[in-house]
């Protein structure tokens, strides 16, 4: 298996996760020593930076994607029982899954620099 594959399947499971842990019941949700924001934050960013590493040279569709999944996660969640859908929420969600993205653009960037000068 290629790393970028490793990234691909990383990227698909974590979008699973957050869709299945953003719908079940409260009670059914694992509990962290993390702020709810933190939680929020560091599992979009996770998201972003394995899809961007998996798929590269796609950072406006990850960008747009990653907002639209965000929103709807939200959304969907006004029609789950003992959920709530709040704004904030969404803000963390979308601007970390972006900084995920923009951090793998970067790293494939350097990458290729690096690649581009050798040793």
């Amino acid at each position: 298996m290629t790393t970028r594959r490793l990234f691909q399947l990383t990227g698909w499971a974590c979008v699973i996760a957050i869709a299945a842990l953003s719908l079940v019941a409260p009670s059914l949700r694992p509990v962290t020593v993390l702020p709810h924001d933190l939680e929020h934050a560091a599992i979009f960013a996770i998201t972003g930076f394995a899809l961007g590493l998996g798929y590269p040279n796609r950072v406006q569709l990850h960008m747009s994607a990653l907002i639209v999944f965000a929103a709807v996660i939200e959304l969907a969640q006004l029609y789950a029982p003992g959920r709530h859908a709040r704004v904030i929420d969404f803000v963390v969600d979308a601007l970390s899954a972006c900084a995920g993205v923009a951090c793998a653009a970067a790293v494939t960037w350097m990458g290729r620099r690096m690649a581009e000068s050798g040793p």
